[in-house]
């Protein structure tokens, strides 16, 4: 049995779990999320707990039973506390702009690099090199953020890029000559 998957998962006050047929709907005070059971999954709600069960001992049935307890967990986090990220920009000249959902990045390209920011992650910019994203959910908040990042990686000769906050990177030596 997974150790995960059979752990119970509290539900804190403000915090609402539906079960309808394969979807989980959980409603909290920063907003609600939904996630669709593979067939084999079961949930219930029992005495202010969530409890994740499944039909048989099959191996894509094991994996998957601590996955949805996981991602559940993570779910009931995400709408009474949210997830935030947050990046900063290093280099001369580099800087992040954002006007309404719309960011644009001078990171030493010849033209701005331009990022939609998807719907359900607040995004702010602080200073033109601090970059905070927040949001509901875990998976999203993280996919924006390694988006971002993405858009120029931290350059480990010259420690200049996006990277995120905290990010330690070790200076390579360039060429020495003779």
């Amino acid at each position: 049995m997974s150790r995960i998957g059979k752990k119970p998962i509290a539900i804190p006050g403000g915090v609402e779990v539906k079960v309808a047929g394969l979807t989980v709907s959980i409603k909290g005070p920063l907003g609600k999320l939904d996630w669709q059971l593979a067939q084999g999954v079961g949930v219930a709600v029992n005495n202010g707990q969530v409890i994740v069960s499944r039909s048989s001992d099959h191996r894509n049935l094991r994996a998957l039973h601590g996955l949805v307890r996981a991602e559940l967990s993570n779910m009931i986090h995400g709408v009474t506390k949210g997830y935030e990220r947050s990046l900063e920009i290093t280099g001369v000249g580099y800087k992040a702009q954002l006007q309404g959902k719309t960011m644009s990045f001078n990171v030493g390209y010849i033209n701005p690099v331009v990022y939609q920011v998807p719907v359900g992650i607040d995004a702010k910019v602080d200073k033109q090199t601090l970059i905070n994203v927040k949001g509901v959910d875990k998976r999203l908040v993280g996919q924006v953020a390694a988006n971002l990042r993405a858009i120029k990686p931290p350059d480990v000769y010259k420690q200049k890029g996006v990277r995120y906050m905290g990010e330690v990177l070790r200076k390579k030596e360039g060429k020495t000559g003779k």
